[in-house]
Order: C-alpha cells, then sequence, then structure tokens
C-alpha cells in the first residue's frame, strides 16, 4: 500500500472512531457537569467536544491532502494536512481562552462544585477512554506517517490529562472550595500549550526545515557509491510537500564527461535516492577542479 492510501486508510479510520467515541463521551461529561456544578467538568466536557469537531477538520483535510497535483498546485496537495494540524490548533486555542476565563471567574466568586459518585465515575471513564483514542489515533499516525493524526493523538491525551486533574479535585475538592476554579485554569493551560506546540511545529514544517543529518549523509554517500568517486554534494533545499519530499542540490563530476554520460550518472543518483529514502532529487551538475 503506497503513502496515499495509507493516509487516506488511517485518516478515516482514526477519525470516525474519533467523532463517535468523542460525541458520547462529551455527552456524558456534560452531564456530570451539570449535575455536579464543576466548570473543570463542564471545561473538559466541551475540550472533547473541540476533539470530534477536529477530527472532521482532519478528515475533510485529509480527503483534499490525497488529491492529485493538477494545474494550480504542480506540487500536490499535501500541504492541506498541515493546513488541517493548524485548523485543529485554532480550535484548542478558543477553547482554552473560554475555560480559562470561566475558571476565573468562578473563582472571584468563591464557587465551589459539588462532586459526587456520578462526577467520580464518569471522570475515571473519560481517563481510560482518552487514553485508549490517544494511543489508537498514535498507532494510526506511525502507521500513516501523518502529522495530523500525531496532533489528534495529542489532542486525545492532553484531554484524558485534563481528566486525571478534575479526578484528583473530586477527590480533594471537598476540603478546598477553590479546587474546582483552579483545576478548571490548569485544564485551559494545558489546551493552550498543545495548541501552541501543534502550531510552532506545523508553521516550521510550513517555512521550511533543513534535511536531517541522516538523511543528507545517506544522500553523500549514494552520490560517490554510484559515481565511484568523491561528488562533494553540497547546496542542499529540501521541500516537504507531506505527500512527498523534493531534494535539490549539486554535485562536482569529471569535466571530461559528455553531457549523455552526465546525465545517465546524475539519473541512477536520483533514482537511488528516490528507492532507499523515498525523496524525489533534482541534481544541478558542476564541473570537478
Amino acid at each position: 500500500m503506497n503513502k496515499l492510501n495509507k493516509v487516506g486508510k488511517y485518516t478515516n479510520l482514526e477519525g470516525w472512531v474519533s467523532i463517535v467515541s468523542n460525541v458520547l463521551l462529551a455527552l456524558l461529561k456534560y452531564w456530570a457537569g451539570l449535575v455536579s456544578g464543576s466548570v473543570a467538568l463542564i471545561a473538559d466536557a466541551w475540550h472533547t467536544i473541540s476533539d470530534s469537531l477536529s477530527s472532521v477538520v482532519i478528515i475533510i483535510g485529509g480527503r483534499i491532502s490525497l488529491k492529485p497535483a493538477d494545474e494550480t498546485h504542480p506540487f500536490g496537495h499535501g500541504r492541506m494536512e498541515l493546513v488541517s494540524t493548524i485548523a485543529v490548533s485554532v480550535m484548542l486555542f478558543i477553547v482554552a481562552f473560554s475555560f480559562m476565563k470561566e475558571s476565573i471567574q468562578k473563582f472571584s466568586n468563591h464557587e465551589q462544585a459539588v462532586y459526587g459518585t456520578v462526577a467520580l465515575v464518569v471522570t475515571i471513564v473519560s481517563i481510560i477512554a482518552k487514553e485508549g483514542l490517544a494511543q489508537f489515533a498514535f498507532y494510526c499516525a506511525r502507521k500513516s506517517g501523518s502529522l495530523a493524526l500525531k496532533a489528534d493523538a495529542w489532542h486525545h491525551r492532553t484531554d484524558s490529562i485534563s481528566s486525571v486533574l478534575i479526578l484528583i479535585g473530586i477527590l480533594a475538592g471537598k476540603n478546598f472550595w477553590w479546587m474546582d476554579s483552579i483545576l478548571g485554569i490548569l485544564v485551559a493551560l494545558i489546551i493552550a500549550y498543545t495548541a501552541y506546540s501543534l502550531t510552532s511545529t506545523t508553521i516550521s514544517r510550513i517555512l521550511g526545515e533543513k534535511p536531517d543529518k541522516q538523511t543528507l549523509k545517506r544522500v553523500i554517500e549514494i552520490a560517490n557509491e554510484v559515481s565511484q568517486s568523491e561528488t562533494s554534494p553540497h547546496h542542499f533545499h529540501l521541500h516537504d510537500y507531506v505527500m512527498h519530499k523534493e531534494l535539490t542540490f549539486h554535485l562536482k563530476l569529471p569535466p571530461d564527461l559528455n553531457i549523455s554520460e552526465a546525465h545517465r550518472l546524475v539519473s541512477k543518483i536520483e533514482d537511488k535516492i528516490r528507492e532507499e529514502l523515498d525523496i524525489i532529487a533534482t541534481i544541478h551538475i558542476e564541473p570537478k577542479i
């Protein structure tokens, strides 16, 4: 199965599992939050709803990213996955701001949540379910190599962590009136930090990153092995289009090679790089002095 098919398969699978599970779990959390009067639980419920919305965005973005190259987009639509990841991050920022504000207001008004057995059971179920979804999303991300699925996995993980904090609040909340407000603030901070991490990583990929040292080392080795001489590869530029990568670089060849010989040699180097590293290479030739 090629990369495009893998991404499509695992994006749809993880997305729909996430949507159905999160809608059911969010309704359960919201009900428990209303019963107990807990802003932290209600915030956690909306966090879970945002997981469902992010999965919808990822499914749509995933389908667009699989579209082949056309006249308008000659490098394909793979970077739509990065756009989807940023959209998920924006949702997280909005959720974080909303519940930070609500938690501060509740703290100012000295409001206390009345936790009970319902809140305790729902929170434990949430921790188990969300960590299970996170592990499933990480699995799909590893299988497909999708950054958006990895983002969704961390989205699930932050929900699980926030539920752990709420569980601590339930166990200790009877003794501290401010516990629910403080936990609401902590949950909001966790959500905001996750959004920041996803945004910074995605923007870095969009702007362009230098090739990693291991990839560069292997490219240099391939160039020298195929040419059976030192070619001094340099001036590397890697372009990441998510569904494929393109690498341009310069190398030096003996000046006595004619155009046909140089072309055949460079084509062999490009083919080997594509076979081993799954990177489309374009090589500029310079005479070796």
